[in-house]
């Protein structure tokens, strides 16, 4: 059963409607894919499979510059070495890209994005559902020039929230949710 947001806060406690109402930051957007990209670049940061990705393209330049400096001494080079470099490198780099236009995709069919941040936690709103995160589910979070992201406590972050910073109502909304976050969720 989807419920929106008027109907679930109807449903809520009215101490926990006044603690949401005293120190709430309201959000509201269309996911685009640039917010997604750069959820995406944050989560990397942090999740044990995206350093990896980081440890892979130090190995590739390494093997490039060793490829490079083999063919200037004229022993030639390895042309499955140089395609395996043409393909990986792109790859790795415009993965968050290619992946965050599935992500797009997807928050497309959810319509818009209502979210409400409280002390008490974080309501997201789409036309077709409404989750209600507590801090424990994902308690540490990344900031971005674009985007706060909630990540989850494993160890590759599998779970994520997006916080666009252009969806906030006004412009000293995006310091209160950064004051918000500090609080409850610890900075990565």
């Amino acid at each position: 059963m989807v419920e929106d947001l008027g109907a679930a806060r109807q449903q809520e406690s009215p101490e926990r409607r006044q603690g949401a109402g005293a120190d709430a930051v309201e959000l509201e957007y269309r996911p685009v894919v640039a917010d997604f990209t750069s959820a995406l670049k944050a989560r990397r940061g942090v999740s044990k499979a995206g350093r990896r990705q980081y440890w892979v393209l130090g190995c590739v330049a390494v093997v490039a510059a060793l490829q490079g400096q083999r063919a200037l001494d004229g022993h030639g080079e390895s042309m499955f070495l140089t395609i395996w470099l043409v393909v990986c490198v792109p790859l790795i780099l415009l993965s968050p890209r290619l992946v965050a236009r599935q992500f797009q995709r997807l928050g497309e069919r959810q319509g818009t994005f209502r979210v409400s941040v409280t002390d008490a936690g974080v309501t997201v709103s789409t036309d077709n559902s409404v989750t209600a995160l507590n801090w424990v589910a994902q308690p540490r979070y990344r900031e971005t020039k674009d985007v706060f992201v909630m990540l989850s406590p494993d160890k590759n972050a599998t779970g994520f929230t997006v916080l666009p910073k252009r969806a906030v109502r006004a412009p000293e909304d995006v310091d209160r949710l950064r004051s918000i976050l500090d609080r409850n969720l610890t900075r990565v």
